[in-house]
């Protein structure tokens, strides 16, 4: 495995156990010789499920399965694999969805659509269930409160290091927490919601507000994000609630009950949405940009994700070229309203440009001094609205293109 991203956290964060929750991974030799491929997921009955997925019109056969189990908004396993996405397999990745579901359904005596999977690695080459099917009754049996570590480990493929979240807080006299982990690096640039991540809480919430919840919290997140501007045909991201906290039962996403659950879910895909940025492929600097100003704020998150996806807004990020014409150039291929003239950019909090050009007396030192280290900033105001979006992306290296030539070999 490749050494960590320089923009990695110092350690991964230790998540509490969730009640209702126990994580097991395992080796099963699908594409990696040397490390686990496999995370299980074991789930108490009746927990409620929500999820969002890819709108690639090419996803994969876990992808499908998933959308079609979520109607029935129960959950008691999630199987994940890494090291092969099973997309553009056909009737064999179809079967081998089957196959997972079918094992892991009746190891546990569920329901088949209570099982949920994913799949995450090469396109276009068929995945060998019956490796993943023979690993499940040991997983089961080592399934731990504490196994988030190994399961986040477990689903990485060119990740750098694993990515976890949590939080807890206060919902209706009881003490419940959210914990996440997450994987991605490359092919990143969600149309829906991440890669591959998965949350768990305590709470007693019912899958409708759960979804609702989900959907909105993933727009300011994961649909914020982008590493290359390539959507994965495998984005999956689940939320499962177990109702082991004690709290009584929320029903509705717009109870007041729910306000301080959805800043800390909205904290914890945040979070993981950034370590997925941190860790993108060949990255040495994480990009913040924050657009102000706009018609809208679809508009100001086009705007922004038109920057963060631009190869010479991000080579000129990479080399610490404080170039502001390409942010401008961005801007305008953006497809939003935009004023040429009532235009503002600045970059470390320093103000370069305004009002169709560049500031009079304009000093690049400062700028140059905050390109040169890891975490930039790009404010952009367009001046004509009140729309608002923050999106995060990374540069763009020669390391990039290493990893994605020789990815397959």
């Amino acid at each position: 495995m490749a050494a960590a991203s320089p923009l990695a956290p110092e350690r991964f964060p230790e998540l509490p156990p969730i009640a209702g929750v126990t994580l097991a991974s395992a080796h099963c030799g699908i594409r990696y010789p040397e490390r686990t491929d496999l995370m299980l997921a074991l789930i108490e009955p009746g927990s409620a499920v929500a999820g969002v997925f890819t709108r690639s019109k090419t996803p994969g056969a876990p992808v499908d399965w998933c959308r079609k189990a979520l109607k029935h908004g129960k959950a008691r396993a999630i199987v994940v694999n890494s090291g092969n996405a099973n997309v553009f397999t056909g009737k064999r990745g179809r079967d081998a969805v089957a196959q997972t579901v079918g094992a892991a359904a009746k190891l546990l005596g569920c329901d088949p659509r209570e099982v949920f999977v994913s799949s995450t690695g090469v396109i276009g080459e068929p995945l060998a269930a019956e490796k993943i099917v023979a690993a499940l009754p040991e997983a089961a049996a080592a399934a731990r409160p504490d196994g988030w570590t190994t399961a986040a480990q477990a689903i990485m493929t060119t990740d750098t290091f694993a990515k976890g979240a949590t939080r807890s807080v206060e919902m209706r006299g009881a003490r419940v927490t959210v914990n996440g982990i997450a994987k991605g690096s490359g092919m990143i640039a969600p149309d829906m919601g991440t890669m591959l991540a998965y949350v768990f809480t305590d709470a007693n919430i019912a899958a409708p507000a759960l979804q609702a919840m989900l959907v909105a919290g993933n727009e300011r997140s994961f649909n914020s994000i982008t590493v290359d501007g390539d959507t994965s045909t495998s984005d999956t991201l689940l939320l499962v609630a177990t109702g082991k906290a004690g709290n009584k039962r929320v029903t509705r996403a717009d109870d007041p009950a729910l306000t301080a659950f959805r800043r800390a879910l909205d904290e914890v895909l945040v979070d993981l949405a950034q370590q997925i940025v941190r860790d993108g492929e060949g990255a040495e600097k994480f990009v913040t940009i924050a657009v102000s100003g706009a018609a809208s704020p679809r508009a100001a998150r086009r705007i922004g994700l038109a920057i963060g996806n631009s190869p010479l807004v991000k080579t000129a990020i990479a080399a610490g070229d404080a170039n502001w014409g390409r942010i401008v150039m961005a801007v305008g291929k953006a497809g939003e309203k935009a004023d040429r003239d009532r235009l503002s950019i600045a970059v470390g909090g320093v103000p370069i440009a305004e009002k169709g050009g560049p500031l009079p007396g304009y000093d690049e030192g400062p700028v140059a001094r905050h390109m040169a280290g890891r975490d930039i900033r790009l404010a952009v105001d367009l001046g004509i609205g009140r729309g608002r979006w923050t999106v995060w992306t990374c540069d763009l290296t020669h390391r990039y293109i290493d990893i994605n030539g020789s990815y397959r070999s």
